[in-house]
């Protein structure tokens, strides 16, 4: 699998819940654009594909995607993004 992170933000999700980095990236093994929310939580990752978006697909088997195996990948390039790029997250909330 080889990823390359396009761009990555930090979303607070509310006021109590659950904060989410939303990652842009290319998945250059399958030529596709995806979109990822990968939480702190291990085990939390969600993944679609941008053109299927774009067409209103949500559905399960068209636009699902192994969020399990694209956070294995995932997380080591977001913190060398982070690295090169910066954080958004304030405070004692602001490591990865």
């Amino acid at each position: 699998m080889k990823l390359k992170i396009h761009s990555a933000t930090w979303h607070r999700n509310g006021v109590g819940g659950a904060g989410f980095y939303a990652i842009l990236f290319c998945d250059q093994s399958e030529r596709r654009e995806m979109v990822a929310s990968l939480f702190d939580a291990p085990d939390y990752c969600a993944v679609y594909d941008v053109a299927l978006l774009a067409t209103g697909s949500v559905t399960f088997g068209e636009n699902s995607w192994r969020g399990d195996v694209y956070e294995a990948a995932l997380r080591p390039l977001l913190k060398a993004y982070l690295s090169d790029k910066g954080t958004n997250r304030i405070g004692p909330f602001s490591l990865l």
